[in-house]
């Protein structure tokens, strides 16, 4: 006869389980293969173990006292005691795992930490203990107090406490100092981090940061796609080099998009909208909504986002007298598919849509007024991205795991500016540029982390990008080409990393990745000068160092050595119809750290970093005195960094906040020898910038939650670009907000104000690429804004 096998003791708390625990029926394994009826409820962990082990006689054991508070979805069906273990503890950071008699072992999901002191045991967790803060960017389950080098984790709740609203990487970029940008305009706009800027110019040279959509990269070169960040879980920004797990182009780091998964067990959905004023300027809105559907349940689902947002204009133009010109809007969507079918195999599937459509520039003229220029013609741009994707994930019992990703992104571009100051004679005059972007990219990866704390990842990553740039010039009504370049890459790499804990509390962390990469680049038009060879063959090895040191248990130092690299190109040359190869750049970086996480839901979080790097051969897209744009390797910087950022909750509801990054840099070169030696800068990147929150939330006995915060940001003085003609002052201004948020069940509402002191300063010198040289241009803060918003979820 068989029967169960526990116990348990009662405190005041009330009834608990006493650990180690065995449940068992004592059937054998061969019934642990049978389909047998099986019906559990939600619930905690322990309790739905007890009910599987009750149901179907398995033999099931544990010693992890966290499993009373981790918890489980509903099991309902016919199947294996193996595939309901697998349900119960999908999400729950525990697994089980079978043991030689047929029964299974539960276990906690490794994580990458080294291996600390033994602690005494308490068979009841500490009340409010924080859970460890997973670096998914590591692409291993790396806690975030013993990642070895600067990481940035923006989640979904923090960035819509700074904007209100679904955030782009441009919102994110004011609120985190490590990011720079420039200011073109959304979509076209470039990002940098922590001071590693090459031009305030888009063009052919591959991106210094990368951006990813989990596993899939977005962009290889040109602006960042400005993906709108609607139910998002969260932003992870990688700083520094990242090849040896990423490979060319992230020589500033990486900026990983982390989406909210597919939920298998339960139907969800939000609809939320807002309203946006600006004082003297054109209202905005902005739209998004969320559908989660379990198709199959606990098997397969469909999320569908969509969003909708327009940014009213703010900019007049006297000579065509026109208002408010500079209005954008915003369309775009995405789905994603997800099968579980058991035996630890998953898929995710999926595809993004985005448009972006700006009616004209946004940029004024200092001579005219603060929110007003002259120009002939209209100057409008437009932005889109494509993506699909597809995830494959196995998992094994032993701890390994596999994720095979494949990624297809198309992208396009179109950029119109007013050309006629420097060609009267054709009359009112278009320079237009076109860009047609195609990146095909795999990558298939192998990690296990091992009892004992070594853990190791290795895998290939293939390649495949064309960028396709056609220009015209003329008058506005009849335009002629020009020549313009098309660039292929093919990339090939092998790359791996290994952590060994030397000591309990050090662990050292050895990584290195083989590449070898073509890049050839073919003119649109029959070129009146160009190299011997069109491209260049790349090979190779780029190494990484890193350690962790825990000092406590919520105290840790790191420090980490990489290098990285860009791969040259084709681009257009100064002169008429000529084309030039510029060549590879390459960035050796180190740096130290020390990270400091609270103990509860109470205390201070608290994070520095000291870098340093140097780079050289800096490649930069770049425009002549006349108009020109070319591409060239413009010299070497040095560039030496430290940041700070902290997070404190002194009592329960509020909440400080501070980051700050202040930055050193000079470059060397003989386009840097033509400006002053104090302006000798790389572009957008200012000595000093920071901001600082206050929040406090509260929750009345009606069940309402209310919360309110205020904010400012600074961003010092920074320059153009490198060399007399860029050096143009921007920057060195500061901005406050204040936001209100009310919440009841369902339901919420919210009120947010931006650039509360109305300021106007210039925080991009350059508007018109071909015109700047005047030096008249600036692009102003938005003036005064305010956001009603509702939403609604179910």
């Amino acid at each position: 006869m068989a029967s169960v096998g526990f116990s348990r003791r009662l405190v005041k708390t009330g009834l608990r389980l006493a650990f180690p625990l065995t449940l068992s029926l004592g059937w054998g394994s061969q019934a642990q293969s049978q389909c047998r009826k099986i019906e559990i409820a939600a619930g905690t962990l322990d309790r739905a173990l007890m009910s599987l082990a009750s149901q179907t006689g398995a033999d099931i054991a544990t010693s992890e006292n966290g499993i009373r508070l981790a918890r489980s979805k509903s099991v309902s069906g016919c199947m294996s005691v193996s595939r309901a273990l697998e349900r119960l503890t999908r999400g729950s950071g525990y697994r089980a795992v079978p043991v030689v008699n047929g029964g299974f072992r539960i276990e906690k999901v490794p994580v990458l930490r080294a291996v600390e002191p033994q602690q005494p045991k308490t068979p009841i967790a500490e009340a409010g203990e924080q859970p460890d803060i997973i670096v998914t960017g590591a692409k291993q389950k790396v806690a975030l107090l013993r990642f070895p080098g600067s990481v940035q984790i923006i989640d979904s709740s923090d960035f819509s406490r700074g904007v209100g609203r679904a955030a782009t990487l441009d919102d994110l970029a004011a609120m985190s100092p490590i990011m720079q940008k420039t200011e073109l305009g959304i979509g076209r706009n470039k990002l940098f981090i922590r001071g590693i800027s090459d031009s305030s110019f888009n063009g052919p040279t591959q991106s210094t940061a990368a951006v990813y959509f989990g596993d899939v990269q977005l962009n290889y070169s040109g602006p960042e796609p400005a993906i709108h960040l609607a139910d998002m879980e969260r932003v992870e920004i990688l700083e520094g080099p990242q090849e040896t797990l990423y490979g060319a182009g992230a020589i500033s780091g990486i900026v990983r998009l982390e989406p909210n998964p597919v939920e298998l067990d339960h139907i969800r959905a939000f609809a939320n909208g807002g309203a946006t004023f600006t004082e003297s300027g054109a209202p905005g809105y902005d739209l998004d909504a969320m559908v989660n559907l379990p198709i199959v349940r606990d098997e397969i689902g469909l999320r569908f986002v969509g969003y909708r947002m327009r940014d009213g204009g703010y900019i007049d133009d006297s000579l065509r007298g026109a208002s408010n010109v500079n209005r954008t809007e915003t369309v775009g969507g995405r789905v994603s598919l997800r099968i579980e079918p058991g035996d630890g195999w998953s898929l995710v599937a999926g595809m993004l849509s985005q448009r972006i459509e700006a009616d004209d520039a946004g940029y004024t003229e200092r001579v005219v007024g603060p929110q007003t220029r002259r120009s002939f013609i209209p100057q409008p741009y437009r932005s889109t991205i494509t993506l699909w994707r597809a995830v494959l994930h196995k998992s094994w019992g032993s701890g390994l795991e596999m994720v095979s990703a494949t990624g297809l992104v198309r992208t396009g571009s179109r950029d119109s500016f007013d050309a006629t100051r420097l060609f009267p004679l054709f009359g009112p005059t278009i320079y237009q540029v076109e860009g047609n972007g195609s990146q095909l990219s795999h990558e298939t990866r192998f990690s296990r982390t091992a009892d004992n704390g070594i853990s190791w990842i290795g895998g290939i990553a293939l390649l495949y990008d064309r960028n396709e740039q056609s220009r015209v010039i003329g008058a506005a009504t009849n335009p002629f080409e020009i020549i313009g370049v098309n660039n292929v890459t093919r990339s090939a790499s092998a790359f791996g990393e290994v952590t060994v804990p030397v000591t309990p509390r050090f662990a050292v962390t050895l990584g290195a990745r083989a590449t070898l990469a073509q890049t050839q680049g073919e003119p649109t038009l029959t070129p009146t000068a160009e190299p011997a060879e069109r491209g260049n063959l790349l090979k190779r090895i780029q190494p990484a160092i890193a350690a962790s040191w825990l000092f406590a248990p919520r105290l840790a130092a790191f420090a980490r050595f990489q290098t990285g690299y860009r791969t040259g190109g084709v681009a257009v040359a100064r002169g008429i119809g000529r084309i030039a190869n510029y060549l590879p750049d390459s960035i050796a970086v180190g740096e130290i750290g020390i990270r400091r996480e609270r103990s509860g839901q109470r205390g201070l979080s608290i994070s520095s970093t000291v870098s340093l790097a140097r780079w050289k051969e800096i490649q930069a897209d770049l425009y002549s005195r006349f108009g020109q744009p070319y591409t060239n390797n413009i010299g070497s910087a040095t560039i030496v960094a430290v940041e700070a950022s902290g997070d404190w909750i002194p009592l329960e509801g509020l909440r400080a906040s501070f980051a700050l990054l202040w930055t050193e840099n000079r470059t060397s070169g003989a386009l840097a020898g033509t400006s002053a030696v104090q302006n000798r800068h790389l572009p957008d990147t200012p000595p000093f910038s920071g901001n600082a929150r206050l929040d406090y939330h509260w929750l009345n006995r009606d069940g309402h939650e209310f919360s309110v915060g205020t904010s400012v940001h600074y961003v010092g003085r920074s320059v153009l670009g490198t060399g007399s003609f860029l050096d143009l002052s921007q920057g060195d201004y500061a901005t406050f907000a204040a936001a209100a948020t009310w919440r009841w069940r369902k339901f919420d509402a919210s009120i947010n104000i931006d650039n509360i002191g109305n300021d106007m300063s210039s925080r991009f010198a350059m508007g018109n690429p071909l015109t700047f040289g005047f030096r008249e241009q600036t692009v102003p803060l938005r003036p005064r804004s305010i956001r009603l918003a509702a939403g609604m979820r179910w």
